[in-house]
């Protein structure tokens, strides 16, 4: 039997606190936290009738480019309408004011993100100030539920019917 030497002992434990430190990595990756590295950011507001799956620490996104996080999410007690504040980094601080916003998901059972597009409007959104144009999360069983129980008809045009036939169609006499 061989003796175990000091050499070995702190390799294993190198190893054991490596793998550990890695998983830790893992563990805030897969929850969206982050680590406190990034600057600054400041606050946005913006109303939706409906969140879907969004989650806080949820992406803020603008071309697929993350510039920010959900940072709260609320209830409005008078209009009933979800309320989610946004931390968005200080290096994007020039958004145009009539941004809007829109609850968008990565591929088709991916995550939820809020997807920002910038408008023409000179001005800036000012810290604190609402996003005026929003779009809800669509919910996707809802609209597969429509249109294979006919829902997604009501409202529609009716078939074409079939027309009378033209001379060339006409039996022949």
């Amino acid at each position: 039997m061989a003796i175990r030497g000091p050499r070995l002992e702190f390799a294993v434990g190198a190893f054991l606190v490596l793998a550990l430190a890695s998983l830790l990595v893992l563990a805030f990756a897969s929850t969206n936290r982050q680590f406190g590295f990034g600057g600054g950011s400041y606050p946005l507001v913006a109303r939706f009738a409906n969140l879907g799956q969004l989650r806080l620490q949820a992406p803020v996104k603008i071309g697929g480019v993350v510039v920010g996080r959900v940072e709260k999410i609320d209830l409005d007690p008078v209009k009933f309408d979800s309320v989610v504040t946004l931390a968005i980094n200080d290096r994007y601080k020039d958004l145009p004011a009539d941004t809007s916003a829109g609850i968008l998901t990565s591929g088709l059972l991916g995550e939820s993100f809020i997807g920002l597009q910038p408008g023409g409007d000179p001005e800036p959104l000012q810290p604190g100030d609402e996003i005026a144009y929003t779009q809800p999360a669509i919910d996707l069983i809802q609209l597969v539920g429509k249109y294979m129980f006919g829902g997604a008809g009501a409202g529609a045009p009716p078939p074409p019917t079939s027309q009378d036939p033209s001379p060339t169609e006409a039996t022949p006499q």
